[in-house]
């Protein structure tokens, strides 16, 4: 494991610049400016869909890149970086640190996570390998499994999480993974306001992904728009 990513984003702020097929900011080259953007206002990371993103943001920064491929197979709610083909990909690009969807739900194919580790892990030895995932169990599983980082990013996002927000009760969920593993912990998932990345690096978070927050117009217009109009 290289060390010295971690070291680079110890304590950091790391941006995920993604922009979905059916979202008008859907463009390699957008993403890599929007990543040139929040470089320059201090980013010392970037999260990335796909390895046409990641390759244009590689020409633009020279900050650690969290890559992943949501790809979406009929029948299967596993979505990011699902099978060992999309984490080849991602591997390929460069990107230091590789995530995927680590929860035991059934994977596309009936493909197994651990195997897919164990391949990727001889295959290319230096890469960062980050769990995704929901629950604790997710993390508990991840962390038997032996992937270098923990992250939160699918709390709120899985069935048994289901509309749950990383600051609930005091961050309640995200103190329970804090203290479940030895692993560094990226805290990513609905984290909208600096007051919310701040405090879960305060609590012992290695990192805070943000995104939406950031790089989504679409969801800080509604966020406005809603507010003047009474909605919230």
């Amino acid at each position: 494991m290289n060390n010295s990513v971690l070291e680079k984003i110890k304590g950091e702020l790391i941006v995920s610049c993604q922009a979905l097929p059916d979202e008008p900011l859907h463009s390699s080259f957008i993403m890599s400016k929007m990543a040139l953007a929040a470089v320059q206002g201090g980013a010392m990371g970037i999260r990335a869909n796909t390895a046409e993103d990641i390759r244009a943001i590689q020409n633009e920064v020279n900050v650690p890149i969290i890559g992943i491929l949501k790809q979406v197979y009929d029948d299967c709610n596993v979505f990011i970086t699902p099978t060992l083909k999309e984490v080849r990909e991602i591997c390929e690009t460069g990107a230091e640190i590789v995530a995927m969807d680590a929860t035991k739900r059934p994977r596309p194919n009936n493909e197994n996570l651990e195997e897919i580790l164990q391949i990727i892990r001889k295959e290319f030895p230096s890469t960062i390998l980050m769990a995704d995932t929901g629950s604790m169990e997710d993390v508990q599983y991840a962390d038997s499994l032996g992937f270098d980082l923990i992250g939160t990013t699918l709390y709120g996002y899985t069935d048994e999480t289901a509309n749950q927000d990383i600051s609930n009760q005091d961050f309640s969920h995200l103190k329970e993974v804090l203290k479940s593993t030895k692993r560094p912990v990226i805290a990513e998932g609905k984290i909208d306001s600096p007051d919310k990345a701040s405090e879960v690096l305060k609590l012992g978070c290695h990192a805070v992904v943000v995104g939406g927050a950031i790089t989504r117009p679409q969801e800080i217009t509604t966020r406005f728009t809603k507010k003047i109009k009474g909605i919230l």
